[in-house]
């Protein structure tokens, strides 16, 4: 048994790395270990990273230094995708004491109470090496670890919980090196999923994001009922969540059926998240994306046309090998002429053993930032456009958890930003009156004393 009774979990990257964390965070205190404030505190701080680009590597190696300057006491462990993906390369980064691959997070804690009976790979080989490797096949991996139920005097900061129901990916984009590092599709069971929320609603969360890295094909792997659309329906009809928000669902997986279901919902959050890429054929293809800009489209319009309030954003590609500029117009064109009301723009960047990194005509830097400029404005005014149509008008939303003088933070459930004047307790339904757009945040008043999500 080591001497390690402290911990921190450091999150980086998606929603569903999120839930892992909170799912390690389980593992620690189940184990009776207590968490700290801060890494400073901590004996043990966990890295739960994201690889999924460079500079993610790079903001993981960057904490390593500054958590060993800090606190050179603790003990680092480095879990995740970057984990799982570089395992050799971490562990030779000075004051890293165990790598612990996505295929093993589920013996987290017991390896950080010392009580693990797997085997770690030495690296005495590796000059400069101290860590210890944990990692194995990650598509012979079966198990999901499901967020856990927070404790609300252990958690208060948290209004909205995510649970992860789903991981990995059976797609095979040539861009993303995520199925390599998180294995095969698999799904959390219903009466499983069923049973997270419940226990999320007895704690007293009002709103719950589900999440997953190919979240739309949750079911795939378990029962030929088992689909998208069952999902949502069993968690309106066997749970008394107020408010239930999806994440990122790709295009093909937004059904009619499921987007029946979101729009006649007064429970499901107008919200709709559609990863495009790219608006170019030439480039999906080459990307190795199961859609064509004009089925998107086709998406998105449906989308609009039943949810008229509705958030709707995409994550879009930059400077993927071989764009022109030619392919890069036919991504502004297209959206431009669609309704997202907000965009999440990354540049390529190669990752180690996919198929993208080894294609020829890789962008030049200045042009892929010429481009994400491009659209990172083109995505504001949109946004900005989008806004001021609820000036006015009133939206209901979800008390946070952060004050701004003397207004508090919200959520609506078309996931706009909006300050409320007035300071108000946290995890509370409010209907706003929206007074104007300041920046980028919608800026309003109460309009009642309170109301429940779906009067």
């Amino acid at each position: 048994m080591n001497s390690v009774s402290r911990f921190f979990v450091e999150n980086f990257g998606c929603r569903a790395t999120q839930a892992d964390g909170a799912a390690i965070e389980r593992q620690m205190l189940e184990r009776g270990l207590a968490r700290a404030e801060a890494a400073s505190q901590a004996q043990l701080v966990v890295l739960n990273t994201c690889t999924v680009t460079a500079s993610a590597d790079q903001d993981v190696r960057s904490s390593i230094r500054r958590i060993r300057r800090e606190n050179p006491e603790c003990q680092i462990m480095v879990t995740g995708c970057y984990a799982q993906r570089a395992p050799e390369e971490i562990a030779a980064i000075p004051g890293v004491t165990w790598v612990v691959g996505n295929s093993h997070k589920h013996a987290i804690g017991e390896v950080a109470c010392g009580s693990s009976s797997v085997g770690f790979v030495g690296l005495d080989s590796i000059a400069s090496v101290s860590g210890q490797i944990l990692v194995g096949d990650i598509f012979a991996h079966t198990e999901l670890m499901a967020a856990p139920v927070f404790e609300a005097d252990t958690a208060s900061e948290k209004t909205r919980p995510n649970l992860k129901v789903q991981d990995g990916c059976n797609n095979r984009c040539s861009f993303c090196i995520i199925p390599s590092v998180r294995g095969r599709s698999r799904s959390l069971a219903l009466d499983e999923v069923v049973r997270e929320v419940n226990a999320l609603v007895t704690q007293g969360y009002r709103e719950l994001v589900i999440s997953g890295i190919n979240l739309g094909r949750w079911g795939r792997d378990l029962r030929r009922s088992d689909t998208f659309a069952a999902l949502l329906r069993a968690i309106l009809e066997q749970t008394d969540l107020e408010r239930l928000r999806i994440s990122s669902v790709e295009p093909m997986d937004w059904t009619d059926e499921v987007i029946e279901l979101v729009s006649s919902s007064g429970r499901i959050a107008k919200h709709a998240h559609v990863p495009m890429q790219s608006g170019s054929d030439r480039i999906l293809r080459l990307m190795h994306r199961k859609y064509r800009p004009w089925h998107y489209a086709e998406k998105i319009r449906k989308i609009r046309a039943a949810m008229p309030t509705a958030a709707i954003g995409a994550d879009v590609m930059v400077g993927f090998p071989g764009e022109t500029d030619a392919d890069f117009e036919k991504t502004r064109m297209l959206i431009d002429e669609l309704p997202f009301t907000y965009l999440h723009v990354f540049t390529y960047s190669p990752r180690p053993g996919t198929p993208a990194a080894v294609m020829p005509n890789h962008v030049p830097g200045p042009v892929t930032r010429r481009r994400n400029r491009i659209l990172r404005e083109l995505a504001a005014a949109k946004k900005r456009e989008f806004q001021e149509r609820f000036i006015g008008r009133e939206l209901e939303a979800i008390t946070l958890t952060t004050f701004n003088g003397s207004h508090t933070e919200c959520l609506t459930d078309n996931y706009q930003k909006l300050w409320l004047e007035g300071q108000h307790e946290p995890n509370q339904w409010a209907r706003a009156r929206v007074e104007q757009v300041e920046k980028d945040s919608l800026v309003g008043t109460r309009s009642d004393s309170g109301t429940f999500a779906n009067d």
